[in-house]
């Protein structure tokens, strides 16, 4: 009996000290993210260098930083991460991937560049909200937003980002809010349900939408803009090939009369003087 009291709070104790070191691993891991996206973004207002102290390793020190909310302030565990209007500059922070528990990113109104990552799903899985709105992200909108499948808000307005929005974005249950105004996005947009607050404001080339003109019709203008092209170039260079052709005429012509200033004077003569003596 004592033998398997003492087996059982052997693997009882086994088992705690698993848990605790899988937290452990899970703290370090949000440390080491918040670390490396400090060390890969450029702060000019010195937002990040001077709240951002690595040198506290108390539990929950990192929850005290500016623009980081935690699951719980007692855990070095990121539930959100609020860095917007920060004059952040550089790439989107691909090691944003060890806050492995975060739901919310908002690094709106900075100066980040670049292309949003292609594989942004596997960096953020478990987000919920996410905003890049008012920066300098260039490039098209991955289609792998869509596998963000818990977003309720997706703003990527005030941007540069061109292409056509993915019509996967349409099967996104839970998306209540979509924003991509003031873009140089194309095409047709994705088929949403009516519960989604929509703004496609200032995306000239979109199409098929609420607001929005028919694809159709954009697409039987674009084919009269092509085919009224063709007939303007047609045009211009038959007119073109005319001139050239009057040119090089005009030119043969010139060239035989100072080959020959007197004309066909001489072979005229010629031919009087065989009349004559034919007779």
């Amino acid at each position: 009996m004592v033998l398997h009291s003492r087996i059982f709070s052997h693997h009882v104790v086994s088992f705690l000290l698993l848990i605790s070191c899988g937290m452990t691993y899970g703290t370090d891991t949000d440390i080491f993210c918040l670390k490396t996206i400090k060390d890969a973004l450029e702060d000019p207002n010195n937002y990040l260098k001077f709240s951002w102290d690595f040198n506290n390793r108390t539990e929950g020190f990192i929850c005290k930083f500016i623009g980081v909310e935690c699951w719980h302030p007692d855990e070095n565990k990121v539930l959100n991460l609020r860095l917007s209007n920060m004059g952040l500059k550089g790439q989107f922070p691909r090691t944003i991937q060890n806050c492995s528990s975060l739901t919310g990113l908002d690094l709106s109104i900075n100066k980040l560049s670049g292309t949003i990552p292609g594989d942004i799903s596997t960096l953020v899985p478990f987000v919920t909200s996410l905003d890049l709105s008012s920066n300098e992200f260039s490039g098209a909108i991955p289609v792998t937003l869509s596998n963000c499948t818990f977003l309720n808000s997706l703003k990527l307005d005030q941007n540069r980002l061109t292409g056509q929005i993915p019509l996967q974005f349409g099967i996104l249950s839970r998306l209540k809010i979509f924003s991509v105004s003031n873009n140089l996005l194309t095409g047709q947009v994705p088929t949403f349900s009516s519960q989604v607050s929509v703004n496609y404001a200032n995306n000239q080339g979109l199409c098929g939408g609420n607001g929005l003109g028919s694809c159709q019709a954009k697409s039987s203008k674009s084919n009269m803009a092509v085919i009224a092209g063709a007939a303007a170039g047609g045009v211009t260079l038959a007119a073109l090939g005319l001139a050239v052709g009057m040119f090089f005429f005009v030119r043969r012509v010139s060239f035989k009369k100072e080959e020959d200033p007197e004309g066909n004077k001489w072979a005229r003569s010629l031919k009087g003087t065989k009349q004559i003596k034919a007779s």
